[in-house]
């Protein structure tokens, strides 16, 4: 009996979690490993993530980057789908896309940034100094409220 309680309590919170998201998503052990480097202006950026083939690739390309966003819940799952900006000590925006999994990686100039990770429409802030060459890791996390 205890082992069915204990999957309910997960359904249920797997439930909980999918109706806090919306338009995002919870991301599966099986994806893509299409990881491409996009640019935007001057700023080249990949996202990604989904599945562990996805990790291990990105995780390959990291030396490329210097600053890596990591998106999940506080209970851990990974999430995709999230919109993110980020803009420079001035106000610039420097980058506005939406990852496609859990890691977003990308090169900006050495400097400070503001960076908005955004689901459902629930913001997380912070601000970041990034150096011109040593990967930089921030992570994102929200509840499932």
């Amino acid at each position: 009996m205890k082992p069915i309680c204990i999957l309910k309590s997960r359904l249920l919170a797997f439930s909980m979690a999918a109706i806090f998201l919306g338009s995002a998503s919870l991301v599966s052990a099986a994806g893509s490993t299409d990881s491409v480097v996009q640019t935007a202006g001057t700023v080249s950026y990949v996202s990604g993530g989904v599945g562990t083939e996805s990790l291990d690739q990105l995780g390959a390309m990291s030396s490329q980057f210097n600053l890596k966003l990591v998106f999940a819940l506080k209970s851990g799952e990974y999430l995709s789908g999230v919109q993110v900006a980020i803009t420079d000590a001035k106000g610039k925006s420097m980058l506005d896309t939406t990852s496609e999994g859990p890691w977003l990686m990308t090169k900006l100039p050495a400097g400070n940034y503001r960076v908005v990770a955004t689901v459902a429409g629930k913001a997380e802030k912070r601000q970041v100094a990034v150096g011109g060459t040593k990967l930089k890791t921030v992570d994102f996390r929200w509840g499932s409220e």
